[in-house]
């Protein structure tokens, strides 16, 4: 199966727009718990993401593997951390789980690719 993941990270984010534009109180609170969540505290936001991408990868959602991987590399996330965040929602989620850290992987390489390395 071949997945494009920068299209499907681009695709998760227009979404978000459209319920945006559809649902504007509901998404501008979503937003804020968002950047709330994420934002540079007793953890820093690479790590954050990387913790967004273990459980998007434990529940199977593949927007959120897509999504959280491209952001985690806008962080600096190195592809040996997603490849430690892969194992760990491994040992959390179960075979299923490999299914997406698999996915997260190449989710990396393509977000790599595209940033030039």
């Amino acid at each position: 199966m071949t997945t494009d993941f920068k299209e499907r990270a681009e695709t998760v984010a227009q979404g978000a727009a459209l319920i945006g534009r559809a649902a504007p109180e509901a998404m501008k609170g979503f937003g804020a718990l968002g950047m709330a969540a994420t934002a540079a505290g007793a953890l820093d936001p690479k790590t954050k993401e990387l913790m967004a991408l273990a459980i998007g990868i434990a529940v199977h959602c593949d927007g959120c593997v897509a999504y959280h991987t491209r952001a985690a590399h806008k962080h600096g996330a190195t592809r040996q951390e997603v490849a430690e965040t892969v194992a760990l929602a491994l040992y959390m989620g179960g075979g299923p789980a490999a299914v997406y850290g698999a996915d997260a992987l190449r989710a990396y390489e393509q977000m790599a690719d595209v940033a030039g390395g």
